[in-house]
Protein backbone atom coordinates (compact mmCIF):
# COMPACT_ATOMS: atom_id res chain seq x y z
CA UNK A 1 0.00 0.00 0.00
CA UNK A 2 1.46 3.35 -1.03
CA UNK A 3 0.38 6.99 -1.04
CA UNK A 4 1.87 10.32 -2.06
CA UNK A 5 0.60 12.29 0.95
CA UNK A 6 2.41 14.42 3.49
CA UNK A 7 4.41 11.52 4.95
CA UNK A 8 4.92 10.63 8.60
CA UNK A 9 7.44 12.27 10.93
CA UNK A 10 10.01 10.15 12.80
CA UNK A 11 8.35 10.89 16.16
CA UNK A 12 4.92 9.84 14.87
CA UNK A 13 6.34 6.79 13.10
CA UNK A 14 7.26 5.29 16.48
CA UNK A 15 3.64 5.47 17.62
CA UNK A 16 1.45 4.79 14.57
CA UNK A 17 0.57 1.25 15.68
CA UNK A 18 -0.41 2.25 19.24
CA UNK A 19 -4.13 1.77 20.01
CA UNK A 20 -6.02 5.08 20.05
CA UNK A 21 -3.02 7.11 18.83
CA UNK A 22 -4.26 9.50 16.18
CA UNK A 23 -3.47 12.95 14.79
CA UNK A 24 -7.15 13.32 13.99
CA UNK A 25 -9.82 14.87 16.20
CA UNK A 26 -11.54 12.20 18.31
CA UNK A 27 -15.21 11.85 17.45
CA UNK A 28 -14.93 13.71 14.15
CA UNK A 29 -12.56 11.78 11.91
CA UNK A 30 -11.53 8.52 13.57
CA UNK A 31 -10.66 6.73 16.80
CA UNK A 32 -6.98 5.95 16.21
CA UNK A 33 -7.73 2.20 16.00
CA UNK A 34 -7.18 1.64 12.27
CA UNK A 35 -3.44 0.94 12.26
CA UNK A 36 -3.68 -0.98 15.56
CA UNK A 37 -6.25 -3.30 13.96
CA UNK A 38 -4.00 -3.83 10.93
CA UNK A 39 -0.96 -4.49 13.12
CA UNK A 40 -2.88 -6.94 15.32
CA UNK A 41 -4.32 -8.82 12.34
CA UNK A 42 -0.95 -9.16 10.62
CA UNK A 43 0.74 -10.29 13.85
CA UNK A 44 -2.02 -12.84 14.56
CA UNK A 45 -1.22 -14.42 11.17
CA UNK A 46 2.51 -14.58 11.88
CA UNK A 47 3.42 -11.71 9.56
CA UNK A 48 5.05 -8.31 9.88
CA UNK A 49 4.74 -4.82 8.44
CA UNK A 50 7.57 -2.94 6.75
CA UNK A 51 7.02 0.84 6.79
CA UNK A 52 8.86 3.55 4.86
CA UNK A 53 7.92 7.22 4.88
CA UNK A 54 9.37 10.55 3.77
CA UNK A 55 7.80 13.79 4.84
CA UNK A 56 6.41 15.62 1.83
CA UNK A 57 6.78 12.54 -0.37
CA UNK A 58 4.50 9.82 0.98
CA UNK A 59 4.34 6.52 2.85
CA UNK A 60 4.60 2.86 1.87
CA UNK A 61 3.32 -0.06 3.94
CA UNK A 62 4.38 -3.55 2.85
CA UNK A 63 2.67 -6.50 4.54
CA UNK A 64 4.39 -9.90 4.70
CA UNK A 65 2.72 -13.19 5.58
CA UNK A 66 4.20 -16.68 5.93
CA UNK A 67 3.45 -19.12 3.13
CA UNK A 68 1.54 -22.31 3.93
CA UNK A 69 0.60 -25.56 2.23
CA UNK A 70 -2.02 -26.48 4.83
CA UNK A 71 -5.52 -27.24 3.62
CA UNK A 72 -8.20 -24.71 4.57
CA UNK A 73 -9.77 -25.38 7.96
CA UNK A 74 -13.36 -26.45 8.20
CA UNK A 75 -15.81 -23.59 8.60
CA UNK A 76 -16.78 -23.17 12.24
CA UNK A 77 -20.41 -23.13 13.32
CA UNK A 78 -21.97 -19.65 13.21
CA UNK A 79 -21.42 -17.61 16.36
CA UNK A 80 -24.65 -17.14 18.29
CA UNK A 81 -25.42 -14.28 20.66
CA UNK A 82 -27.99 -16.46 22.43
CA UNK A 83 -25.25 -18.90 23.46
CA UNK A 84 -23.19 -16.13 25.09
CA UNK A 85 -25.74 -14.02 26.94
CA UNK A 86 -25.29 -13.17 30.59
CA UNK A 87 -27.81 -13.40 33.38
CA UNK A 88 -27.76 -9.91 34.84
CA UNK A 89 -24.34 -10.18 36.47
CA UNK A 90 -22.74 -6.84 37.35
CA UNK A 91 -19.59 -5.93 35.43
CA UNK A 92 -17.50 -2.86 36.20
CA UNK A 93 -15.69 -1.36 33.20
CA UNK A 94 -12.48 0.42 34.23
CA UNK A 95 -10.96 2.49 31.41
CA UNK A 96 -9.48 5.98 31.17
CA UNK A 97 -10.85 6.48 27.62
CA UNK A 98 -14.46 7.67 27.60
CA UNK A 99 -15.21 6.17 24.17
CA UNK A 100 -13.99 2.77 25.33
CA UNK A 101 -16.18 2.90 28.43
CA UNK A 102 -19.21 3.77 26.31
CA UNK A 103 -18.54 1.01 23.78
CA UNK A 104 -17.86 -1.65 26.42
CA UNK A 105 -20.91 -0.82 28.55
CA UNK A 106 -23.16 -0.79 25.49
CA UNK A 107 -21.93 -4.21 24.36
CA UNK A 108 -22.17 -5.69 27.86
CA UNK A 109 -25.74 -4.41 28.20
CA UNK A 110 -26.61 -6.02 24.86
CA UNK A 111 -25.16 -9.28 26.19
CA UNK A 112 -27.49 -9.21 29.18
CA UNK A 113 -25.14 -7.92 31.86
CA UNK A 114 -25.56 -4.97 34.19
CA UNK A 115 -22.70 -2.68 33.15
CA UNK A 116 -21.21 0.09 35.26
CA UNK A 117 -18.11 2.17 34.48
CA UNK A 118 -15.40 4.28 36.10
CA UNK A 119 -12.50 6.21 34.57
CA UNK A 120 -9.57 5.17 36.79
CA UNK A 121 -8.15 2.41 38.92
CA UNK A 122 -8.55 4.49 42.06
CA UNK A 123 -12.25 5.01 41.29
CA UNK A 124 -12.63 1.27 40.72
CA UNK A 125 -11.17 0.46 44.14
CA UNK A 126 -13.52 2.94 45.79
CA UNK A 127 -16.52 1.61 43.84
CA UNK A 128 -15.86 -2.03 44.69
CA UNK A 129 -15.23 -1.24 48.35
CA UNK A 130 -18.77 0.16 48.54
CA UNK A 131 -20.56 -2.02 45.97
CA UNK A 132 -19.13 -5.44 45.01
CA UNK A 133 -19.34 -6.57 41.38
CA UNK A 134 -19.28 -9.99 39.71
CA UNK A 135 -16.50 -9.10 37.26
CA UNK A 136 -14.03 -6.35 36.43
CA UNK A 137 -13.25 -5.40 32.82
CA UNK A 138 -9.90 -3.70 33.43
CA UNK A 139 -7.88 -1.59 31.03
CA UNK A 140 -4.21 -2.46 31.60
CA UNK A 141 -2.70 0.95 30.82
CA UNK A 142 -4.38 4.01 32.34
CA UNK A 143 -3.04 7.54 32.59
CA UNK A 144 -2.84 9.17 35.02
CA UNK A 145 -3.09 6.87 38.02
CA UNK A 146 -2.57 3.19 38.74
CA UNK A 147 -2.65 0.57 36.00
CA UNK A 148 -4.77 -2.56 35.72
CA UNK A 149 -2.38 -4.75 37.73
CA UNK A 150 -2.15 -2.37 40.69
CA UNK A 151 -5.91 -1.83 40.58
CA UNK A 152 -6.50 -5.57 40.72
CA UNK A 153 -4.06 -6.01 43.62
CA UNK A 154 -5.86 -3.37 45.66
CA UNK A 155 -9.26 -4.85 44.91
CA UNK A 156 -8.07 -8.34 45.84
CA UNK A 157 -7.18 -6.95 49.26
CA UNK A 158 -10.88 -6.13 49.63
CA UNK A 159 -12.39 -9.09 47.77
CA UNK A 160 -9.82 -11.94 47.53
CA UNK A 161 -11.87 -13.96 45.01
CA UNK A 162 -12.60 -11.07 42.63
CA UNK A 163 -12.85 -12.17 39.00
CA UNK A 164 -11.53 -9.96 36.21
CA UNK A 165 -10.75 -9.63 32.53
CA UNK A 166 -7.80 -7.42 31.63
CA UNK A 167 -8.11 -5.66 28.27
CA UNK A 168 -5.04 -4.34 26.48
CA UNK A 169 -4.06 -3.17 23.03
CA UNK A 170 -0.75 -4.99 23.40
CA UNK A 171 0.16 -8.66 23.54
CA UNK A 172 0.31 -10.31 26.96
CA UNK A 173 2.98 -8.52 28.99
CA UNK A 174 4.75 -9.52 32.20
CA UNK A 175 2.29 -7.39 34.20
CA UNK A 176 -0.70 -9.08 32.58
CA UNK A 177 0.76 -12.50 33.35
CA UNK A 178 1.39 -11.40 36.94
CA UNK A 179 -2.26 -10.39 37.27
CA UNK A 180 -3.32 -13.80 35.93
CA UNK A 181 -1.25 -15.49 38.64
CA UNK A 182 -2.99 -13.50 41.36
CA UNK A 183 -6.52 -14.72 40.70
CA UNK A 184 -9.20 -15.71 38.19
CA UNK A 185 -8.19 -13.31 35.42
CA UNK A 186 -8.91 -13.48 31.69
CA UNK A 187 -7.18 -11.55 28.91
CA UNK A 188 -8.89 -9.65 26.09
CA UNK A 189 -6.98 -8.00 23.28
CA UNK A 190 -8.07 -4.55 22.11
CA UNK A 191 -9.75 -3.67 19.88
CA UNK A 192 -12.39 -6.34 20.42
CA UNK A 193 -15.81 -7.08 18.99
CA UNK A 194 -18.99 -8.31 20.62
CA UNK A 195 -18.07 -11.97 20.09
CA UNK A 196 -14.62 -11.78 21.69
CA UNK A 197 -15.95 -9.74 24.62
CA UNK A 198 -18.80 -12.21 25.16
CA UNK A 199 -16.45 -15.20 25.16
CA UNK A 200 -13.90 -13.60 27.49
CA UNK A 201 -16.52 -12.46 30.00
CA UNK A 202 -18.35 -15.78 30.05
CA UNK A 203 -15.11 -17.74 30.49
CA UNK A 204 -13.95 -15.45 33.33
CA UNK A 205 -17.27 -15.73 35.17
CA UNK A 206 -17.06 -19.53 35.02
CA UNK A 207 -13.57 -19.65 36.56
CA UNK A 208 -13.35 -21.32 39.97
CA UNK A 209 -17.06 -22.17 39.98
Amino acid sequence: MQDNGTGISKSDMERIFEPFYSKKVMGKSGTGLGMAVVWGTVKDHGGFIDTHSREGVGTTFTLYFPATREAPKAVAAPWSLLDHRGNGQTILVVDDVAEQREIATAMLSKLGYRAEAVSSGEAAVDHVSRRPVDLLLLDMVMDPGIDGLETYKRILAIHPAQKAVIASGYTETARIREAQRLGPVGYLKKPYGLDKLAEAVKAALKKNE
